[in-house]
């Protein structure tokens, strides 16, 4: 029982600390790095290992049903999720894009919502879906009225629309037709979603403001930190911790990394706190609360229910 409570203790502090401190690694990789292609680079990269060491854990294979569901995940989660927060961090500070994230559970609960009707959402939910979503007004309206306010926005949009993307990923997985092994799920969907967005990334033209001799050590650690902390180390233990405890203690760590994000952008990267930035992020940390409460409630008065070792 101790060996398993650190072990989810571990698991905790990874998702909480790490995850809040990607916001400012990512800023640092996309310096030299175009954004697309650093998100395709870290997504590939990440999924390969994963894979990999899915191989050695289990010898369940991809099945033709599961390509789908993994390519469509992929697409949600990295080239949509990553890619429009990695392109939206050449405009906007690493804090404030960790706050934009934050409402994250609060999509989540919405969707599940509207389109699976499994979820029951009471005064105080809906309280905290409009008060979250006044916070994000609120934030991405104070960044108006500077010389970059055009790109301000269009960035603050895109990260709003990216974690809309994440948090129908998250939902339709539920559903999804995805093999057993969430190991070998996750890394194929990192797989799909790494090679979608480097295909766009050339699209778009990228490749021609690439020049491998002007990256900067900053830029190669910050996307090297991503690869092994940000998503092979974390991401790992966030689908160790979604078949060890339920996903309402794991969204808690929406309240931690804006946290993080804020104060290592801060004490780092010399980001300037204002004052529209700490009350939006009261107000929407004050919403993910305010949503996750009879979630939480709900999930004490229930028989306590299994988990896979």
């Amino acid at each position: 029982m101790k060996k398993q409570n650190l072990k989810t203790l571990l698991a905790f502090g990874a998702i909480y600390i790490i995850w809040g401190s990607t916001f400012l690694a990512t800023r640092y990789a996309i310096e030299t790095i175009p954004p697309l292609m650093m998100v395709g680079i870290r997504s590939l990269t990440a999924g390969i290992i994963l894979y990999l060491f899915s191989r050695f854990k289990s010898k369940e294979k991809i099945k033709r049903e599961n390509i789908f569901p993994l390519f469509t995940l992929g697409a949600m989660f990295f080239l949509i999720g990553h890619g429009l927060l990695a392109w939206a961090q050449q405009y906007i500070p690493s804090g404030m894009a960790a706050v934009l994230v934050t409402p994250e559970p609060l999509w989540i609960m919405g969707i599940e919502w509207f389109f699976l009707k499994d979820t029951r959402v009471k005064l105080r939910g809906i309280l905290g879906l409009f008060l979250g979503f006044g916070g994000v007004v609120y934030l991405i309206a104070s960044t108006t009225g500077s010389t970059t306010s055009n790109n301000n926005f269009l960035g603050s949009a895109l990260i709003v629309v990216g974690t809309l993307s994440w948090g129908g990923g998250a939902v339709y997985s539920r559903v999804a037709n995805v093999p057993k092994s969430p190991i070998l799920s996750s890394g194929m969907e990192l797989i799909f979603g790494g090679t979608l967005v480097l295909i766009t990334s050339f699209i778009i033209g990228e490749p021609s403001q690439f020049h491998l001799n002007q990256v900067t050590l900053k830029s190669f650690f910050g996307l090297l930190y991503l690869i092994i902390f940000g998503s092979v180390i974390a991401f790992s233990a966030y689908v160790w911790l979604l078949g060890h405890t339920s996903v309402t203690r794991i969204s808690t760590h929406t309240y931690v990394n804006p946290v993080i994000a804020v104060f290592l952008g801060w004490l780092i990267a010399n980001e300037q706190i204002t004052t529209a930035l700490l009350v939006a992020t009261a107000i929407i940390i004050i919403s993910v609360y305010l949503v996750l409460y009879d979630q939480f409630r709900d999930r004490k008065n229930k028989p306590s229910e299994g988990v896979r070792d």
